[in-house]
């Protein structure tokens, strides 16, 4: 892990609640699919939890630039952020995390809800683009439609690269798009998508409810537990 200062680039709005912002690094980070990095904006005080948080990196390693997703609200790390003007020099630590994509890896399943998706799009830009043989299949599950951050980018890497499959859940609203389906990720819905579970290394990403709900049903589907590839999102 190393500090790092980054210069802000551009901000890009992902949903009506979800933004992406780029930052260009003095030096290369050298960073795996799935790692995080902690955006520091309080440097006199490192336990500064409402200033200094972690997030996933959102963007693949060979991009020259690093990126980070967060839903904004009305705190104080996410006001600084909207803040951020281009040019604007700050310091982050990376990389971190262990929860990551491995090349030995040939088949994997992402079981995701909301901004859980962060890391998942850092693996599947980094497969797509180095033509990767490992197959994914990505379970996403939100709200409305109105609230799938990524999927123009998704879609297109769907379409793009054949050993990606999507699909796309809404537990609030019936889907105008017919590649959704209504409802949440079940022991049905994974069974009638995918037959082979257990054969594959499965990712699941988010708040400590839906990472605990989704472990116990891969376990329940017959997925071994050292196949579990798990990450808590906690204070976002």
């Amino acid at each position: 892990m190393a500090d790092v200062k980054v210069k802000f680039i551009e901000r890009i709005q992902r949903t009506q609640t979800v933004a992406s912002f780029r930052f260009r690094p003095a030096q290369k980070v050298n960073f795996v699919p799935g790692q995080f990095l902690q955006l520091v904006f309080d440097g006199s005080n490192a336990s500064n939890k409402d200033l200094n948080k972690y997030l996933s990196f959102s963007c693949s390693p060979a991009r020259e630039y690093i990126e980070v997703t967060k839903r904004l609200s009305e705190s104080q790390f996410s006001q600084r952020l909207k803040s951020l003007k281009p040019g604007d020099e700050i310091s982050l630590k990376a990389p971190l995390g262990s929860c990551v994509f491995k090349e030995e890896y040939k088949k994997i399943c992402f079981l995701i809800g909301g901004i859980g998706i962060t890391p998942v799009i850092s693996i599947l830009e980094y497969l797509t683009e180095n033509k990767s043989e490992t197959g994914a299949v990505l379970f996403y599950s939100n709200r409305t439609e109105e609230e799938i951050a990524f999927k123009k980018e998704l879609d297109y890497w769907q379409f793009v690269n054949d050993k990606i499959k999507i699909v796309y859940t809404l537990t609030d609203s019936q889907p105008k798009d017919k590649r959704c389906v209504f409802g949440r990720i079940d022991e049905g819905l994974i069974k009638s998508r995918m037959s082979d579970l257990g054969e594959r290394i499965v990712f699941i990403f988010g708040p400590p409810a839906m990472v605990g709900a989704m472990s116990k049903l891969c376990m329940d589907l017959g997925c071994r537990k050292d196949n579990l590839k798990t990450e808590n999102f906690i204070g976002y």
